[in-house]
C-alpha cells in the first residue's frame, strides 16, 4: 500500500513539477511544443524567390517603415462615410483568407488600408456577443443586451414593454447623417431586416420579430403599439428616409396572398405600400433589374433578391438561372444611387454569409464569402475620392474557427496538417471549438477521432471538425479588426470598445450630437 501511494505521489509530482518520473526517459517539451516536420513534411513548402536571404525581409521592411512615414493625416471633414460589416470575419477567418485568395503573404483589399485598430466586442449581458446587441453597438454607439436592436440596456431580449417605451430607443449614425442632410442606405448578403442591417434603422426587443406573426405571438395584445422590423424599413423615422435599400428576405414584406412565401399574417404587401409611397420609388428582385436601373430617375431603391438570405456566391456561379446581384453589384449600384446627393451619404454594406457559414462550420464557403466581401471594398474605393469619402471595414464579432497545425507554406488551407495526433491520425488545419459536424468527424460509439482526411472533398460545403457537439457552432469573443481609409482615418487606430465606432465616424463627417471635426 505504502509502495504504491510512493508512486502514486512521485507521479503526481512529476506532472506539477514537470519533471520525469524517475526510471522514464526524459520528455522535450520543446520537441512537443515545436516539433521539427522537416523529417516527415508531406508537402513541399512554396518559396517566394528571395525569401530565403535576410536582404529580401530587410528590405520589405524599410518599404514598410517608408510607405508608414509618407501617409500624411487627411483631416478634411468627410463628405460621405461607407461602413463595411464582415459579420463574423474574425482575425483567424482573415489569415485563412489570405491563403485561400493565393498565399499567406497576399493581402484582402482592405488591408492595404493604412490604419487599423481592434474592436471591444462583448455586449452589456454576454461575455460573446450576437449580430443584434454588437448592430447597435457599432451603428447606434451604444452597448445593449444580447438578442435587442437599437434600444439601450434597459430593455432585456423579449420586453415588449420596455421596448414601447422610446426613451429606451436609440438611433444609428445613418439616422445622424439624415438630420444633418446628408442621405443614407444599406446593402446586405442577409434578409434587409435581420439582425445587421437592422441596427441602422430598427428599434426592437427581439431580433427574430422580422414580421407581424412573430411579433403578436410574442407581445399578444401589446403588439397593436409596436411596428415589427419590415414594417419598421417601410414605414419608420429612419427607414422610411433611406435612399437604398439592397438584400435577400422577401418573405417578411408579404403576406401569402402576394408571395407564396409571405410569412405576414396581416394581409399587407409592404412592398408595393414602398411603391405607393412616392412616384420615384423603384422596386427590383433580379440581378437584371438592379443593373439596369437608372439612378438619375430613381429617388429610392429597394431591391429583394430572394426569399430569405441570398444564396452564396458559390451557389450563384454554379446556378445557370441565378438572378441574385454579387455584393459587389449591389455596392457599386448603392454608391452609384448615394453620389447624387450634394450634400453626401451614410453607406452600410454588410457581408452577412461569412458569418452563416461559419455557424454550419463550412470554412470554404466562408473564406470565399470574405474574399467577395473585399472585392466589394476594394470597388467602393475605386469609385470613391480618398479626400471626402471615409471607409471603415470592421466585424460584429468573430467565431470560434482556428487555423493550426504547422502546414507547409503553400499548402492546401482545406488540407491536412503536417503532423499527426497522439491517437495517429492527422488532422486538418482548419477546425472549430464547437458545431455540428461533431458526429461527422467523431466515431460516438467506439470513442474515437476518425481519419478526416478520407472526408475531404472538393464540395464547397463541406464542414469542417468541431470538438464540442452543437446545433450551430457559437461566435468568439476576442477582439475583432478595423480598417479605415480616407478622413480621419487615424482616429480607428488603437483598442476601443466597439460602441465607439459610430462616434469617430460622426466626428469625421460633422453628424450627430458629440463633439465633431467641425467644432
Amino acid at each position: 500500500m505504502w509502495t504504491l501511494r510512493l508512486l502514486t505521489a512521485l507521479l503526481l509530482a512529476a506532472c506539477v513539477l514537470g519533471g520525469a518520473v524517475p526510471g522514464t526517459p526524459p520528455v522535450d517539451e520543446e520537441e512537443h511544443m515545436h516539433p521539427d516536420l522537416q523529417r516527415n513534411t508531406r508537402t513541399r513548402a512554396r518559396i517566394i524567390e528571395g525569401e530565403d536571404t535576410q536582404d529580401y525581409w530587410l528590405s520589405a521592411s524599410k518599404a514598410h517603415i517608408l510607405e508608414k512615414l509618407s501617409y500624411v493625416r487627411n483631416e478634411k471633414r468627410a463628405k460621405n462615410i461607407i461602413l463595411f460589416l464582415g459579420d463574423g470575419m474574425g482575425l483567424a477567418t482573415l489569415a485563412a483568407a489570405r491563403s485561400y485568395i493565393g498565399g499567406e503573404e497576399q493581402k484582402l483589399s482592405f488591408e492595404e488600408f493604412p490604419y487599423t485598430g481592434l474592436s471591444k466586442t462583448y455586449c452589456v449581458d454576454k461575455i460573446v456577443p450576437d449580430s443584434a446587441s454588437t448592430s447597435t453597438s457599432y451603428l447606434c454607439g451604444v452597448k445593449a443586451n444580447y438578442g435587442t436592436i437599437g434600444v439601450n440596456a434597459h430593455v432585456k431580449r423579449g420586453d415588449c414593454q420596455a421596448m414601447a417605451d422610446t426613451n429606451n430607443h436609440v438611433f444609428s449614425v445613418g439616422k445622424w447623417a439624415m438630420d444633418a442632410g446628408k442621405a443614407a442606405g444599406l446593402v446586405t448578403t442577409t434578409r434587409v431586416t435581420h439582425a445587421s442591417p437592422a441596427g441602422v434603422y430598427a428599434h426592437t426587443a427581439d431580433r427574430e420579430w422580422e414580421n407581424n406573426a412573430v411579433l403578436e405571438e410574442a407581445c399578444g395584445d401589446l403588439a397593436e403599439e409596436l411596428d415589427d422590423i419590415a414594417v419598421q424599413l417601410i414605414h419608420g423615422e429612419v427607414g422610411g428616409k433611406l435612399k437604398v435599400i439592397l438584400g435577400g428576405g422577401k418573405r417578411s414584406f408579404y403576406d401569402p396572398e402576394f408571395y407564396e412565401k409571405g410569412r405576414r399574417t396581416d394581409g399587407r404587401n409592404l412592398v408595393a405600400e414602398f411603391e405607393a409611397l412616392a412616384e420615384g420609388n423603384t422596386f427590383v428582385k433580379t440581378q437584371k433589374k438592379l443593373l439596369k436601373v437608372n439612378v438619375t430617375e430613381t429617388d429610392r431603391l429597394l431591391g429583394l433578391f430572394s426569399k430569405s438570405h441570398m444564396h452564396y456566391h458559390v451557389e450563384q456561379l454554379a446556378d445557370p438561372e441565378n438572378n441574385e446581384p454579387t455584393l459587389e453589384e449591389m455596392t457599386e449600384k448603392a454608391i452609384e444611387m448615394l453620389q447624387k446627393e450634394e450634400n453626401g451619404y451614410f453607406l452600410f454594406v454588410e457581408g452577412g454569409k461569412i458569418d452563416i457559414s461559419h455557424h454550419d462550420t463550412m470554412a470554404r464557403i466562408a473564406l470565399d464569402e470574405t474574399a467577395e466581401f473585399s472585392k466589394a471594398i476594394k470597388r467602393a474605393r475605386e469609385l470613391t475620392n480618398l479626400e471626402d469619402t471615409l471607409i471603415v471595414v470592421t466585424s460584429d464579432h468573430s467565431h470560434t474557427f482556428s487555423v493550426g497545425g504547422y502546414q507547409a507554406r503553400g499548402s492546401d488551407i482545406f488540407g491536412e496538417a503536417e503532423s499527426l495526433g497522439t491517437d495517429g491520425k492527422p488532422y486538418l488545419t482548419l477546425s472549430y471549438a464547437n458545431g455540428k459536424s461533431f458526429d461527422q468527424y467523431y466515431d460516438t460509439e467506439a470513442h474515437e477521432r476518425m481519419d478526416p482526411t478520407a472526408l475531404l472533398s472538393e464540395d464547397t460545403a463541406q464542414l469542417f471538425p468541431a470538438t464540442a457537439p452543437l446545433e450551430s457552432e457559437t461566435h468568439g469573443g476576442e477582439d475583432v479588426g478595423v480598417f479605415a481609409s480616407g478622413p480621419w482615418a487615424h482616429l480607428f487606430t488603437g483598442v476601443y470598445e466597439q460602441n465607439t465606432i459610430p462616434h469617430m465616424l460622426a466626428f469625421a463627417a460633422c453628424v450627430g450630437d458629440g463633439k465633431t471635426a467641425c467644432d
